[in-house]
This record gives structure tokens, C-alpha cells and sequence, in this order.
């Protein structure tokens, strides 16, 4: 039995004409804002990939999906969420459980929790109590805090049987 764990971390700048799409449910931000990004730019899901390819040694998202191919403009994050799991299994490992924790000073993430942690689970084959989704703010410190972008921490624990 081994046991391996990634983390990953990813952040996006708020700009208006955008979507903002976390955990892949979409959000109404108070300005109207969104994320920007080549894909829909899901900060949560985009630190989750980074938290599972690095448990696996395999890179960050920008080898797998690089912003310059136009394949991946637009592209639904849960979808590429998919295409990491497939390497996790096709690898023979099994994902016990992950952690994330999003960082934004608006919109109000609480209500929203459930949605996004049933959204992650539902694509990665996996319960929901396996899932962990957190919300705090910067305290208005650094750009987070200033409410140019929203940014997340990953975690992942990996169990190869």
C-alpha cells in the first residue's frame, strides 16, 4: 500500500463580462465580476487538478491543458476535472479523500458549499463526505483582499492499493 498527497493552488483575476464559475456552480458576484481565464477559469477546480497531478508527479494543468492550445478556450474545468481522474485510475491510484479552500472577499461563498462540493464529487466518482470545500477571506490583505482576483488551495491524499 502506498499513500501519496499533492497540493495545488491557483488564482484568477475578477474582470467584468465574465462568468464566475467556482466549484463548478455558477455565481452572481455583488459587481457583476468574473473570473478570467482561458478555460471558465474555476480556481477551486483548477487548484484540485493541480493537488491530484502533483500527488501523481504528472505536471501542473498548464502541461496537461495549456492556455495557448485553443482546445481548451472555454472549457468546462469539471469536464478536464475528468480527464485528470481518468490518469488517476488509469495509474492504478485511488483518491481517499481531498480539501480545498477558497479565498474571496465577495460573494458569500457559505450558501454555496453543498452545490459545489456535490458538483466536485459527482464528477470525480466520489461521495461527497470525501470532498472538503472551505471559504475565508484575506481580511482585505493583498489581491485577494482587494478584491482583484479569487484564489484556491488544494489538497489531495492518494492511496495506491
Amino acid at each position: 500500500m502506498q499513500l501519496r498527497i499533492g497540493n495545488g493552488y491557483d488564482i484568477h483575476r475578477l474582470v467584468p463580462g465574465r462568468p464566475l464559475i467556482l466549484g463548478g456552480v455558477r455565481l452572481e458576484h455583488p459587481e457583476g465580476l468574473g473570473l478570467d481565464g482561458h478555460s471558465d477559469a474555476d480556481v477551486l477546480v483548477h487548484a484540485l487538478m493541480d493537488a491530484l497531478l502533483g500527488a501523481l508527479s504528472l505536471g501542473d494543468i498548464g502541461s496537461h491543458f495549456p492556455p495557448d492550445d485553443e482546445r481548451w478556450r472555454g472549457a468546462d474545468s469539471l469536464m478536464l476535472l475528468e480527464r485528470v481522474m481518468e490518469l488517476v485510475r488509469e495509474r492504478g491510484w485511488q483518491v481517499l479523500n481531498v480539501d480545498t479552500v477558497v479565498v474571496a472577499e465577495r460573494p458569500r461563498l457559505r450558501p454555496h458549499i453543498t452545490a459545489m462540493r456535490a458538483s466536485i464529487a459527482a464528477r470525480m466518482g466520489l461521495d461527497p463526505t470525501l470532498v472538503g470545500v472551505k471559504a475565508t477571506t484575506n481580511e482585505g490583505l493583498g489581491p485577494t483582499g482587494r478584491e482583484e482576483g479569487i484564489a484556491s488551495h488544494a489538497v489531495a491524499l492518494l492511496l495506491l492499493p
